[in-house]
């Protein structure tokens, strides 16, 4: 996509290598995922924050040609997630739970990270 033109801004590339194949590496620009990842911690702390620490702002196309955006709260959303999860889905630790959607959509990330996550269980 890079060699096409148009992206001149793009200053480094993070390369994960999942098939071995051949591929154009430029070596001021281009990194290997999994030598900048090897020297990391196998564990992340939390960063703690406030229940009304705003989490994101979902932004809509609206009707009016002006984006409207609404800020979901840290502890409001996570508790819709997991109550979602408990009261909708009946998420029960046994169970493996599957969500179709693009993780970028709410419902994505609602029931790929959130939800399944606060609930304790296990997500594919």
């Amino acid at each position: 996509a890079l060699a096409q033109g148009g992206c001149e801004a793009v200053k480094s590339v993070i390369v994960y290598r999942r098939t071995g194949g051949k591929i154009q590496w430029h070596a001021n620009r281009d990194f290997w995922m999994h030598e900048l990842a090897q020297p990391e911690a196998a564990t992340c702390e939390p960063e703690w924050v406030g229940a009304e620490h705003p989490l994101f702002i979902l932004y809509t196309s609206g009707s009016t040609g002006r984006p409207k955006g609404v800020q979901h709260s840290t502890g409001g959303f996570l508790l819709w997630a997991a109550q979602t999860m408990a009261w909708t889905f009946d998420l029960k630790p046994s169970d493996v739970f599957w969500c179709t959607a693009d993780i970028g959509w709410i419902t994505g990330h609602s029931y790929i990270a959130y939800g399944p996550l606060a609930m304790g269980g296990t997500q594919v």
